[in-house]
């Protein structure tokens, strides 16, 4: 039966390093702050960002909010964006996904200052991340990492799983979570395929994968016939059925009984999203006041 990567636990040890760096920052009178920006009222996204100034509370970092109605034009978001861009208060500036229809989501991308770009989308950070020697300069540089596969690294460090040679296979291409994760094992020398709703024979990747990442939002595509004995499962999947009840995209039950580790849904994956994003808040503020490494 597979050990359990508690990803609360790992969260809150994370979250508490972040709090003791904030706390010697203020010390010294700097104040970071994260900027988020709501458009519209969707449910889902009020809970992300509730969630998020909630986590900014818990380790010191200001959080300003910002909502705008649903049918506000893209020109007047992108001038938000733009003043917050010269807003030498703000460290980081978050725009939450998804966006109304009539606002290019990859314009607004790209309208938010590398310098201020925490969930790391940016196409100027994504070059860097892409262009990078290994996973020791991604850090060393303050590079923004995207959160989610950042956290999915942060796991297997915690828990000492290896990645030198071993094979990885992610299912799931998307910009936010599959393409730079792939990138991330790669900086950390695992040998990595990423499969997709066009792969087909699926299992025969997942059969001989020593680590399995599943990035679709399509409930138990991973079952516990698709997997070898003493895989690592990192289930980023959140699916919710009918009746309320939240499910990933590896079918626990089943693929718990052979893999040596696995992440829970939820609880596993879930809470280092948020917790990486303050981390990166952390970074790209003390790069950019240029304070000397705490």
């Amino acid at each position: 039966m597979a050990e359990i990567i508690d990803g609360k636990a790992v969260s809150l040890s994370i979250k508490e390093e972040i709090r003791v760096k904030i706390e010697k920052l203020n010390s010294k009178k700097i104040n970071l702050s994260l900027a988020t920006i709501l458009v519209g009222d969707d449910p889902s996204s009020q809970i992300y960002i509730r969630n998020k100034m909630k986590s900014c509370k818990e380790v010191g970092i200001e959080s300003v909010h910002i909502s705008m109605p649903s049918n506000i034009t893209e020109d007047e978001l992108l001038q938000k964006i733009e003043e917050l861009n010269r807003d030498d208060k703000i460290d980081g500036i978050l725009v939450q996904l998804p966006l109304p229809v009539h606002i290019n989501e990859q314009k607004v991308i790209n309208a938010i200052s590398f310098e201020k770009d925490v969930d790391g989308f940016h196409p100027y950070n994504q070059g860097r991340l892409l262009s990078a020697k290994n996973y020791k300069t991604l850090i060393d540089e303050s590079v923004p990492i995207p959160c989610t596969p950042f956290g999915c690294i942060k796991l297997l460090e915690h828990y000492n799983i290896p990645t030198i040679s071993k094979r990885s296979v992610i299912i799931g291409r998307s910009n936010i979570v599959g393409k730079p994760l792939a990138i991330l094992l790669l900086l950390m020398n695992a040998t990595v395929s990423i499969v997709h709703s066009k792969t087909e024979n699926l299992s025969s990747y997942t059969k001989e994968a020593d680590i399995i990442v599943c990035a679709t939002g399509k409930r138990e595509i991973l079952k516990g016939d698709m997997v070898k004995n003493g895989v690592v499962v990192l289930d980023v999947g959140i699916n919710r059925a009918d009746d309320g009840k939240i499910y990933g995209d590896a079918d626990f039950d089943s693929v718990s009984r052979k893999a040596s580790y696995i992440t829970p849904v939820p609880g596993g994956v879930g809470p280092m999203t948020i917790t990486m994003l303050l981390f990166n808040t952390l970074r790209l503020g003390v790069k950019r006041r240029g304070v000397a490494e705490i």
